[in-house]
C-alpha cells in the first residue's frame, strides 16, 4: 500500500473528495503512530514516562487532526473586517481614572512569559532569557524586576510564571536561585515534549526517550499554543485559580515592551461578571516590517487570529497588504484563568495546525505540528482586541534588534525601557546589521560604544565594520564595506544622511 504525501493529505486527495481508500490509509497512519508511540514510551520511567504519556495523547489528537485537514483553514470569501466595538483603541481605555483599589486587581493577576526559546539564531548557546541586554541585565532579570517594583508599588502579590521547553528547563531554574531574596513568586511549568515527524513516512524519527546528543534534534517544543494543556496539566493553573488568580497576562519574553498594564487590568476587571471579557489580544499598527504578522479578522461571527501560514496561496499579497489589513498580534495576551480551565475539560479549544517543516542535521526532511497562543481568542467569551502603542511591542529577535534596545532611545527604569524623551519622533530607526554582526560576541565586538542614535532614522551596515567610542549616526546612514575591505568608524565621528562605502580605516600611529 502506498503512502499519501504530506500535501495529499492536507488537501484531502487530488480530487479534494476523501475516498474510503484515503480513509483506510489516515487509519492505517494513525495506527502505525500509535504503535510507534507507545514503543517510545516503553523506553521511559517513572515520572518521565507519566509526564510523556499525557504528552503524547495530546500529540495524537493533534496528528489526528493534521491527517483531517483538506487545505487552508479559512475560506477567503468568508473573511470580515472586525466590528468596531471588537478592537477598541488603547485611548479609549487608558482615559479611565484608575480606582484606588487596583492594587486588589493585580492580587488577581499572574505574569506568564513564554520561555521556550534558544538563544541560537543570535549565536548563544542556552535559553534565549539569559542572553545580556541592558547594562548586563538579561531579559529574565528585567522581568523579575518589573514585577518587584509593581508588587512594591502597590503591595501586591503578582506572581512570575515561566513556560520553559526541555531545551531551557535545566538553565533557568540554576539562575532562578538569585532571586529568592526578591519581592516575586516564581513559578515554572514545561512546555510538552513531542516526536518530529518523518515527511515520508509520517512516523516519529526518534527511537527512544533520551535527549542527549543526536537524539535531541529529534524532539521539538510543539509551539506557544501548548500553553493550554501543558499549564492545565502542570496542575498549577488549579494552584493559582486555588489561590484568587482570576487572569494570566501572557507575552513572550523576549518582548521587552510586554509590562504589565494598569489600564487593561482595570477595563478586565471592572466589567459585570456576566460580561467579563475572557481573552484580549494586544495589537498595534501594522508597518512594513510586520506584513507576515498574524492579524484579527471576523469568521463565522468570531474574532478570530488569521496567521500566514492559514491564508491560501493566492491571496498571500493581500494579507500583507498594510492598507487592507491594518493591525497585527503582538502576542500580549490577557486570559481568564477559569475560562481556560473550562475550555480544556471540554475539549473546546479547535487551535488551527501550523505544519513546519524542517531539515534535520543529515539531511533528511521532518515536519512538526504546531499550534499559536493567539489562534485560542475563537474560543472564549466577549474576546476582543485592544490596539496599544507600537512602545508595547519591543521584541529582540536580532543583534538589530539588540542594539536598538542598548543604545540611549531608551532609558531603564524598574526593569521597564522607556523611549527617551529627547527623541523627537515616538517611532524607533529602522536597522539592518549585515552577517558579520549576527552573533552576539561578534556584535559586541565590532562596537567599542553604543552609537548616539537618537536623531536616527535608517541605520544599514553591510561586510567588515567596526565602530570607535562616542560614535553619533543621524539620519539615514549607510555603511557598505565591499568584499575585502574594511571600514573602521573613528571614536567621535558624526555621520549624518551619508553613504559610506570602500576602504576607510583610521589607524593608531
Amino acid at each position: 500500500m502506498s503512502v499519501l504525501s504530506v500535501a495529499e493529505l492536507s488537501r484531502g486527495g487530488l480530487n479534494g473528495v476523501m475516498t474510503e481508500f484515503q480513509e483506510k490509509l489516515r487509519q492505517q497512519h494513525e495506527k502505525s503512530m500509535h504503535k510507534e508511540l507507545e514503543k517510545l514510551l516503553s523506553t521511559a520511567k517513572g515520572v518521565e514516562a507519566e509526564i510523556s504519556r499525557k504528552d503524547f495523547e495530546e500529540f495524537k489528537q493533534l496528528f489526528h487532526r493534521f491527517l483531517q485537514v483538506k487545505g487552508p483553514s479559512v475560506e477567503w470569501p468568508k473573511i470580515n473586517r472586525p466590528p468596531e466595538d471588537s478592537i477598541q483603541p488603547y485611548e479609549r481605555i487608558r482615559a479611565k481614572t484608575l480606582p484606588q483599589g487596583v492594587a486588589a486587581s493585580l492580587n488577581k493577576l499572574a505574569v506568564v512569559k513564554l520561555n521556550g526559546g534558544l538563544g541560537t539564531s543570535m549565536g548563544c548557546k542556552g535559553p534565549k532569557s539569559l542572553i545580556s541586554v541592558r547594562n548586563e541585565n538579561t531579559f529574565l532579570d528585567l522581568t523579575v524586576q518589573q514585577i518587584e517594583h509593581l508588587n512594591k508599588t502597590y503591595n501586591a502579590d503578582v506572581p512570575l510564571v515561566l513556560m520553559n521547553s526541555f531545551n531551557t528547563d535545566e538553565d533557568t531554574k540554576k539562575i532562578l536561585q538569585k532571586y529568592t531574596h526578591h519581592r516575586v513568586k516564581i513559578h515554572t511549568f514545561n512546555q510538552s515534549r513531542y516526536p518530529r515527524i518523518n515527511k515520508e513516512s509520517l512516523l516519529p524519527v526518534a527511537t527512544n526517550m533520551g535527549l542527549t546528543g543526536e537524539n535531541s534534534e529529534v524532539w521539538y517544543p510543539p509551539g506557544h499554543g501548548d500553553i493550554y494543556a501543558s499549564f492545565y496539566n502542570s496542575g498549577l493553573l488549579d494552584q493559582l485559580i486555588s489561590e484568587g488568580k482570576e487572569y494570566i497576562f501572557v507575552s513572550n519574553i523576549d518582548n521587552l515592551g510586554a509590562t504589565v498594564d494598569l489600564h487593561i487590568l482595570n477595563h478586565l476587571m471592572s466589567q459585570p461578571a456576566d460580561r467579563r471579557c475572557e481573552f484580549v489580544m494586544e495589537v498595534t499598527d501594522k508597518t512594513r516590517a510586520d506584513v507576515k504578522g498574524g492579524t484579527l479578522i471576523q469568521y463565522d461571527n468570531k474574532l478570530r487570529l488569521l496567521e500566514i501560514a492559514q491564508v491560501p496561496k493566492a491571496h498571500v499579497d493581500e494579507f500583507k497588504s498594510v492598507t487592507k489589513f491594518k493591525i497585527f498580534n503582538t502576542n500580549n495576551l490577557w486570559i481568564s484563568l477559569p475560562a481556560i480551565k473550562r475550555l480544556h475539560e471540554q475539549n473546546a479549544m479547535d487551535l488551527e495546525i501550523i505544519v513546519n517543516p524542517k531539515t534535520l542535521d543529515g539531511g533528511l526532511n521532518v515536519i512538526q505540528l504546531e499550534t499559536a497562543v493567539g489562534a485560542a481568542i475563537k474560543s472564549f467569551d466577549n474576546a476582543l482586541g485592544i490596539n496599544v502603542p507600537r512602545s508595547r511591542f519591543l521584541p529582540v529577535k536580532t543583534t538589530s534588534d539588540l542594539l536598538l534596545v542598548m543604545s540611549n532611545l531608551y532609558s531603564l527604569d524598574a526593569g521597564s525601557l522607556n523611549m527617551s524623551e529627547k527623541r523627537e519622533f515616538p517611532t524607533t530607526p529602522h536597522v539592518k546589521l549585515g552577517s558579520s554582526f549576527t552573533k552576539v560576541q561578534d556584535f559586541l565586538q565590532r562596537f567599542e560604544s553604543i552609537p548616539d542614535m537618537l536623531e536616527l532614522d535608517h541605520l544599514t551596515v553591510s561586510g567588515d565594520v567596526t565602530f570607535g567610542k562616542q560614535v553619533t549616526l543621524k539620519g539615514t546612514v549607510i555603511i557598505i564595506a565591499n568584499h575585502g575591505d574594511r571600514i573602521d568608524i573613528p571614536a567621535g565621528a558624526m555621520l549624518e544622511n551619508k553613504i559610506v562605502s570602500g576602504n576607510l580605516r583610521i589607524l593608531d600611529h
